[in-house]
């Protein structure tokens, strides 16, 4: 077990550090000048000063070479500093420790709904014995795949919005302003868990453990709890790590589409201004919350099958 937790950590070190090498070598490499663009912006039409730009270059550091500018940025990085904001002067973490709460609140309210609604779309479907109801059920997750996040976003403002006034379509305040954005989000994420649990869950039906289960007198109900979920669950597992980083960049569409302040905000203005640090930021902290929800869902995968952690590492 600890060479296969010791095994999991490493392997998490190597996806952070390709994250952060990766998005230094795509923006920092661009031949844009943030400097420039951050004083054209804040003085439109005027002349750039070319010895204001060389001074905030030095203070930045972008004057630097760039294999000494990756070497600085990764220390910092290794202790948390992600740098400075080049278009506001602040830290980045400072800015990134601002959005992420309002970004993890709608992720993780729409990560449950998926979980919850997919899973009960698929436990119904694979429960029940009537041919219709299952087809009517397995036809849902196909639906909801094929439709675009933000059209379903425009779809509940319209109908829940402006036409039914129940919840606000826009802003962060209060729990009710979650429940439309968390919706469009869960909605593809949850087609997905249906369709991968169901499939799951009905090759297990078909195991024989199964129909030895139900010989010695067990109920549907107790074997569907009990035997096909566990063993159901892993690729539905699987498929909940994968998800995050979907859920993170789905929730930049809809954080703009509903005008919530998080990640999708501190993105836009970022992208626009060409604001390099702020953006590696964001690809760096997205990374590790990728790495961190598939660490713990690898170190899950051996409380439901202890053979995982006994299996040997393969060349």
């Amino acid at each position: 077990m600890t060479g296969y937790v010791l095994r999991r950590l490493g392997a998490a070190a190597l996806v952070l550090w390709a994250a952060f090498t990766v998005s230094f070598a795509v923006l920092y490499l661009l031949p844009s000048d943030p400097v420039s663009i951050m004083l054209d912006a804040a003085n439109p039409g005027g002349t750039v000063d070319p010895a204001q730009v060389a001074e905030l270059s030095a203070r930045y550091g972008f004057d630097r070479p760039p294999l000494e500018q990756y070497l600085v940025l990764l220390g910092q990085a290794l202790t948390g500093d992600l740098g400075v904001s080049v278009s506001s002067g602040a830290p980045v973490s400072q800015l990134l420790a601002d959005a992420f709460p309002q970004t993890l609140a709608l992720t993780s309210v729409a990560l449950g709904v998926a979980l919850l609604l997919g899973g009960t779309i698929a436990t119904l479907a694979s429960w029940s014995r009537s041919t219709r109801l299952r087809g009517a059920l397995l036809a849902l997750p196909p639906l909801g795949v094929s439709m675009p996040t933000f059209w379903i976003g425009l779809l509940l403002l319209q109908l829940f919005s402006f036409r039914l006034p129940i919840f606000p379509a826009v802003g962060n305040q209060g729990v009710a302003s979650l429940v439309l954005p968390a919706v469009t989000l869960a909605i593809p994420l949850s087609a997905v868990v249906a369709q991968v649990l169901a499939r799951s869950m009905r090759t297990a039906w078909d195991a024989p453990y199964v129909e030895t289960a139900l010989a010695k007198g067990a109920s549907r109900g107790r074997v569907q709890w009990r035997h096909v979920t566990r063993n159901a669950a892993l690729p539905a597992l699987t498929l909940l790590g994968i998800a995050v980083g979907n859920l993170l960049a789905g929730a930049v569409v809809v954080e703009t589409v509903f005008s919530r302040a998080g990640f999708g905000g501190l993105v836009e203005k970022a992208v626009r201004a060409q604001d390099i640090p702020v953006v590696q930021g964001v690809v760096v902290v997205g990374a590790l919350v990728f790495v961190v929800v598939n660490l713990v869902v690898d170190l899950a995968y051996p409380a439901l099958d202890p053979r995982i952690a006994r299996t040997p590492a393969t060349a």
